[in-house]
């Protein structure tokens, strides 16, 4: 009876606590699936507008930089949407806007621009694509009239073009210099895989560049035309996000913006879908001047791509990224194995060219004859997954990722620049990207992400893949598959013996031995830059910066003169092509994929390095992840690996990559002038060459790696961030006062040997493409005064601007043309100015003669005060930016050991600048510029 009765109520209590637990489930589903169903919200912070005549805009006021606005004008509109008189025509319209418009006549655009200090090409720029065309327009905000002009010019922008035929006509050869600057092996090789990857569409034949013969000969009205159809304001956005109130804006776009008519019956925005085939299509393409050769696989989904609408969506995307990365870390696993298939490896389901059509991409950089290798390797990962799917630990490695990543992006939602947050606005005008706030994201993934399972990442695959609507594209400098091998890997890979991924299981702490720690023997500070020193008892110094500008970052750097200037001649050649892959060894018996393992969910870095006149650490953490940064860093002085099977992945990774990289023109004219001006150093090691990387002697460069950290009282360290100072004194003296000290206090050996200077003359001949590289370059031995380097520096933007005014907006000649300047100070004072540009062989010596003469008018005259007052501007502009990130301190406190510097030139910059006079770049322009000059010429092959 008893057992009767036990049995009933057992019974009853199941049955009663079934019920309510089914109950509950369903009420969980039930709520599961509404919240699936819900849409994405918008970011409130950002306000989204149409006005009456269709034109989209989109505003956020934003700190970050401080009084800089963010300007883009979006066009709907790129080649994809050219008739078939106006090929290259959406390109060549983006020309146009800066040629000449209602209220900035030719060329007064630009020159107003830069007078504000707005940098053409750095700052100031557009592109055009498939499917749209952006103007980009950062504008100071400090001042109304800046920032009403910066509206008037994209208000210019999106309907006030002139057009005016003798215009267009003279910006044909800017654009013609800029299509033959594109031309080269891998846009010929493009034309001809274009068509199979983009079948059945428009994108096949409307490459945004255009065609030369319609860049020569299209009428004025074919532009006028494509201007006319489809710059208007329903296929327009207007985006600002910047240090202006949300209210002055708006104002400022309705004013500006509302008066532009809309257009009645337009034309249609046609779109052009890609067609789907049964085929595999299989493009195997060759050219001799190819430097490298890759592979590429696409399955295209059936299916035009849907905007990403309701959390269902949202919660899918973190599925696929998540798929992508444990494929993408097996990838990684391969390329680091001793003979790896391939020298990068990745898929992942994305977009295509076209625009609506995703597809599941693998993409290969491989040797020159290892592309049927690095293929199967694809595809033997790719079916890997698809029998035996993912294991747990990988899934839960990649959501500790893409929450560190999440976690670090919402700590610095209110630091980040606006450069960085416009992007994603301008696609969801183009693309319906959902535009939640970093907030919602946050939020989205601490409930998505713990939901998402290993079974659901697994089935991906298996829509992923199937034997039609598929593409392969095998690129290189010959040809050495068919299309019956590329035929036959892709079918036997399904019946391939393949075993499952071995995930082996690593530890779960980098020290497996504490270190003795040390002590700090002095703290001092130095105010005029904000930084501490601690000195450590072994002789170790870390200086430190407080900043506010990151809540999650911290830069890093560490440095102790000598580096291969230590070595003999005879050892640094031996081991310069060595030195780079010491590190690829990994840690204290810890292999690179056993670190990356290890260091899931956080977000840290140290690279180890050894240059010319120092050694030392380049890295970064986020604040919680300190700790392991100086573990890493205690490793790499007391126990890197030497791993004979991991060096020589990384020799033949840099071989394969490496193989016909002479054969593309521009490697081969770098190699030859770096030859002509160094070769008769006894140090120079020259051009990187798989013979040089077969020669490379690892255990010498072990030996002296092991030599150049032995002593680490002579390393100076720097921190820069949201640094706790507390918590870097405490891993300070555990992880870096106790290691060996030895008080060698090393400098770094000049040579005797000086590069070639004065007037010379290198003329290269390679390659078929109609074109020319000039590089002009003066260069000797200096007086280093900060004063004349900072003349210097205004000298070399001042002939930029001018060549860009000569050799671009007169000439035609050139679509860019570039100047870069310096007076350095290590490891003997030298002065160095190069100007360089493509050009048509035929204008070689005319505007190489321009480009001297414009030289030698600032030595007889000194800039112009235009010139000088622009260059002055754009100078002050970037520093005032530079203040207020991290990297631009760390090099500060950096340089005043590394280079002695002073201490308050990062603060007196500003005034600095502006004391420049005309006659101080003259004068450095005479000191240095009357020497004469190396002219490198790389000219076709006839």
């Amino acid at each position: 009876m008893k057992k009767t009765l036990l049995g009933l109520s057992l019974a009853f209590f199941i049955s009663t606590g079934y019920s309510q637990a089914l109950k509950d489930s369903q009420q969980r589903l039930v709520k599961k699936e509404k919240v699936a169903a819900m849409n994405i919200p918008t970011d409130p912070s950002v306000k989204i507008g149409k006005l009456s005549n269709g034109m989209t805009y989109y505003i956020k006021q934003n700190p970050k930089p401080a009084n800089k606005v963010e300007l883009r004008l979006v066009v709907n509109a790129g080649s994809i949407l050219e008739d078939d008189d106006q090929l290259g025509l959406a390109h060549f319209m983006e020309h146009m806007n800066f040629n000449g418009t209602k209220n900035f006549k030719k060329n007064e655009l630009v020159d107003y621009l830069q007078s504000i200090g707005v940098k053409f090409g750095a700052h100031l720029n557009a592109y055009t694509g498939f499917d749209e065309t952006v103007y980009i327009l950062p504008i100071p905000s400090d001042d109304q009239e800046k920032l009403e002009k910066g509206i008037q010019i994209l208000e210019d922008w999106a309907h006030g073009a002139l057009l005016e035929g003798k215009d267009i006509d003279e910006e044909r050869g800017v654009v013609l210099e800029e299509y033959r600057s594109r031309r080269g092996a891998d846009s010929r090789m493009l034309e001809k895989y274009l068509p199979k990857v983009m079948y059945g569409s428009k994108y096949a034949e409307r490459l945004p560049i255009g065609t030369k013969e319609n860049l020569e000969n299209f009428k004025h009205e074919s532009i006028r035309r494509f201007h006319k159809d489809w710059y208007r304001p329903d296929l327009m956005a207007v985006v600002a996000v910047g240090d202006v109130s949300v209210e002055v804006l708006e104002e400022k776009i309705k004013s500006h913006f509302g008066k532009i008519p809309a257009v009645k019956n337009p034309r249609k925005r046609e779109v052009a879908p890609l067609k789907n085939h049964k085929e595999t299509f299989i493009a195997i393409e060759a050219d001799k001047e190819a430097p490298f050769a890759s592979v590429q696989l696409m399955y295209k989904d059936y299916d035009e791509a849907k905007p990403e609408v309701t959390v269902a969506d949202y919660r899918n995307s973190i599925v696929k990224s998540l798929f992508a990365q444990m494929i993408n870390n097996r990838f990684d696993e391969l390329r680091n194995s001793e003979n790896p298939p391939f020298v990068y490896g990745f898929s992942y389901h994305g977009g295509t060219w076209a625009r609506g059509k995703e597809a599941y991409q693998s993409r290969a950089g491989v040797s020159a004859d290892g592309q049927l290798k690095g293929f199967e390797a694809l595809l033997d990962e790719s079916e890997r997954v698809k029998r035996y799917g993912f294991q747990q630990g990988e899934l839960d490695r990649a959501k500790m990722n893409v929450s560190a990543r999440m976690d670090k992006a919402f700590k610095d939602k209110d630091k980040r620049e606006s450069n960085r947050i416009i992007g994603q606005y301008v696609n969801n005008f183009l693309e319906q990207e959902p535009i939640p706030g970093i907030e919602w994201e946050h939020k989205a993934h601490q409930m998505l992400l713990p939901t998402v399972t290993l079974e659901e990442v697994n089935k991906l695959i298996k829509n992923y893949l199937h034997d039609d609507n598929r593409v392969v594209v095998i690129t290189g400098p010959k040809k050495v598959v068919t299309e019956q091998q590329v035929l036959d890997a892709l079918n036997n890979v399904k019946t391939k013996e393949l075993k499952p991924y071995e995930d082996k299981a690593v530890a779960a702490s980098l020290i497996t031995k504490q270190p003795v720690p040390g002590t700090i023997t002095s703290v001092t500070e130095n105010k005029d830059l904000g930084t501490k020193t601690m000195v450590l008892s072994n002789g170790a110094k870390i200086t430190f910066k407080k900043t506010d500008f990151k809540n999650d970052e911290i830069l890093f750097e560490a440095f102790s003169f000598g580096g291969t200037s230590l070595y003999s001649d005879d050892e640094v050649k031996a081991t310069a092509f060595a030195n780079g892959g010491l590190s690829e060894a990994g840690i204290n018996g810890f292999t690179k994929t056993d670190l990356s393992k290890m260091m899931s969910g956080k977000i840290v870095r140290v690279s180890p390095f050894i240059s010319g006149l120092s050694e030392g650490f380049r890295g970064s953490a986020t604040p919680k992840d300190i700790e392991e940064l100086f573990q890493m860093v205690h490793l790499y002085f007391t126990s890197l690996n030497k791993d004979e099977k991991a060096f020589n992945s990384y020799i033949n990774k840099n071989k394969s990559f490496l193989g016909n990289l002479l054969a593309s023109p521009n490697f081969f004219f770098q190699k030859e002038m770096s030859e002509f001006i160094y070769g008769k150093d006894p140090r120079h090691t020259g051009f990187p060459s798989p013979e040089k990387y077969d020669a490379a002697d690892y255990n010498l460069a072990y030996q002296k790696y092991q030599e150049r950290f032995a002593d680490a009282g002579d390393f100076n360290f720097y921190f820069v961030g949201n640094v706790d100072e507390k918590k870097l004194a405490e891993y300070a003296m555990r992880y870096i006062a106790g290691l060996p000290g030895k008080n060698s206090n090393e400098k770094y050996k000049v040579s005797d040997f000086r590069p070639l200077s004065g007037s010379h003359t290198k003329t290269v001949v390679k390659g078929k493409d109609p074109k020319s590289n000039v590089r002009i370059t003066y260069r000797g031995e200096a007086d280093y005064n900060k004063n004349e380097a900072l003349a210097f520096e205004v000298l070399a933007e001042a002939v930029k601007i001018k060549l860009t005014e000569k050799l671009r907006e007169q000439e035609g000649g050139v679509y860019s043309a570039g100047a870069r300047g310096s007076i350095n100070k290590m490891p003997y004072a030298s002065y160095n100015l190069t100007i360089s540009f493509p050009c048509a062989p035929e204008n070689v010596e005319k505007l190489k003669t321009i480009s001297v003469q414009e030289v030698e008018a600032i030595v007889k005259n000194g800039p112009t005060e235009e010139d000088l007052m622009k260059t002055k501007k754009a100078m002050i502009l970037d520093h005032k930016e530079d203040l207020k990130k991290n990297r631009f301190w760390l090099s500060v406190i950096k340089n005043v050991d590394y280079q002695n510097d002073d201490t308050s030139d990062a603060i007196s910059f500003e005034d600095r600048v502006n004391a420049l006079t005309k006659k101080d770049v003259q004068n450095v322009a005479k000191k240095y510029l009357t020497n004469g000059y190396i002219l490198g010429i790389l000219n076709p092959e006839k």
